[in-house]
């Protein structure tokens, strides 16, 4: 079985700070309100507004907050490992290199 999509929407009202652990690489995208984040080991904030995409290291920690009186929505989607982008880029060649090997025999 392979994983095929892994997201997760969370809604922020406004005035909340959401304090968020993040497990693996993942990639958080806004909706709706522009979001205020706060990265663990970087003295950068972000201000995301709606379609903005944020990349987040494994381990690191986030607290969310949302400017305005709308909620925002942001998306966490899960990026797949780098092994599993190797793995899945082998086979793909492999499998490649098999049809052109096959090309034009038949098989009886």
């Amino acid at each position: 079985m392979r994983e095929i999509s892994t997201s997760v929407t969370f809604e922020i009202k406004p005035g909340e700070t959401v304090p968020m652990r993040i497990a693996r690489g993942t990639r958080l995208m806004v909706h709706g309100s522009p979001v205020w984040a706060t990265r663990s080991n970087d003295i950068e904030d972000y201000w995301l507004v709606p379609g903005d995409k944020l990349r987040l290291r494994e381990r690191e920690r986030l607290w969310l907050s949302v400017e305005g009186d709308r909620p925002a929505y942001v998306v966490f989607t899960i990026l797949p490992r780098c092994d599993e982008r190797a793995i899945h880029w082998l086979s793909t060649r492999i499998e490649r290199l098999a049809l052109r090997l096959r090309a034009g025999w038949r098989t009886v």
